[in-house]
Formats: structure tokens, sequence, C-alpha cells
């Protein structure tokens, strides 16, 4: 249960503090996504699927060096929604991908948090 509750912190990226961007459109879309996110469901995979959509808008403004990083987070959110809120699938994903998704996550939180003033607690930091 405990990777199952990862995998929602990493998916969802939870909400902390956030202030003014200043990232350009980059920021705003990744404000966009982080509100898209906020209590999200992991079982819900319509919810997951409106995150999902955010992710892509914020993949195609993404600085270059993050894109690889948004690439990946897609991917695992396609796999997320793919579970269609099987608990088992879920569990198995953070198995198998979770690897995958934390050093994405650490790169796409670094840079939030440098350039955007943007908080992301639920990524891991």
């Amino acid at each position: 249960m405990r990777k199952l509750a990862a995998l929602a912190a990493v998916v969802t990226m939870s909400v902390g503090a956030l202030t003014a961007c200043s990232g350009g459109d980059y920021c705003a879309d990744l404000k966009g996504y982080v509100d898209s996110s906020k209590d999200l469901d992991i079982k819900d995979s319509d919810a997951v699927g409106k995150m999902l959509d955010q992710a892509k808008k914020v993949s195609k403004s993404a600085p270059k060096d993050l894109q690889d990083d948004w690439k990946t987070v897609i991917d695992y959110a396609e796999k997320a929604q793919d579970a269609k809120g099987d608990t088992n699938k879920l569990v198995e994903l953070a198995k198998s991908d979770g690897d995958k998704i934390k050093p994405a996550m650490d790169a796409i939180t670094k840079q939030a948090k440098d350039t955007c003033k943007i908080d992301l607690p639920g990524a891991g930091n």
C-alpha cells in the first residue's frame, strides 16, 4: 500500500505553496498541471486522464532539458490510467517503473522550484 501511496504522490504532484512564476508559458502550464492534480484519486482513471492532458500541455512548453523527464512522467501516467484503478496493477507499475519516475520527478521538481518558484512537496522533496 505504501507503493500505491508513493505512486499517487508522484503522479499527483500534490500542491504546496504556489507563488509567482518567472519562466514564461512553462510556469503557467506547470501551475495548471499542479492545479489539475490536486486531490487526484489515482484509482479514478478519468481524473488521471484530465491530469494527463495537462501533463502533455506542460511537456510541450517545458525547457529542452526537461522534455525527456516529462515524457517519462506522461508514459507513467498513461500506464496508471490504463490500470483503470486496479490496485494490483498500480502496485506493479510502482515496482516496475518507480526507478524511472523518481529521477524524472526530481529534475522537474528542482526546476519548478528554482525557475517557477513552485514547490511540489508530493514529488519527493
